[in-house]
């Protein structure tokens, strides 16, 4: 279970981006956001999320990921976005051990998800409508005080 403390989603968003080698990832400006969150279990799973961006977007002829975050009603929005190819079969997203990828354990979305129920929030992913590539949506829930 997560050992909630107070969690400065902006900073924690910079530092997981900055992890990413293999391309610089663009971290929008936000809002100033404050959660009551396992700030290590929700970090582990902005890197997850970032890292399959990137390994969609490397493909790419000009790879492109960026993450960003705004508030929406009492949850923070974070998006994680990239320019790959997209999502084929959107059914086995969350199926433990299910992977498309060579290398690729099946178990890191669903960590991910799970780390976002255990906070009170949801995790979607979808292809996205402006241009090819998938949009990962990371909701959680901010609290009143902190708002």
């Amino acid at each position: 279970p997560p050992q909630a403390a107070a969690c400065d989603l902006p900073a924690l968003l910079k530092r997981a981006a900055a992890l990413e080698r293999r391309l610089e990832v663009d971290v929008e400006p936000g809002p100033p956001v404050e959660l009551m969150a396992d700030e290590a279990q929700l970090e582990q799973a902005i890197i997850n999320l970032v890292k399959n961006a990137v390994e969609a977007s490397l493909e790419q002829r000009a790879p492109e990921v960026r993450v960003s975050w705004r508030l929406a009603g009492e949850n923070a929005e974070i998006r994680v976005e990239d320019n790959g190819t997209g999502i084929e079969d959107t059914a086995n997203l969350f199926v433990p051990f299910f992977t498309t990828k060579p290398a690729g354990s099946g178990i890191g979305l669903v960590l991910c998800q799970q780390i976002a129920e255990n906070h009170g929030g949801s995790l979607g992913l979808y292809n996205r409508d402006d241009r090819s590539g998938c949009a990962a949506i990371l909701r959680l829930p901010v609290p009143r005080k902190l708002m």
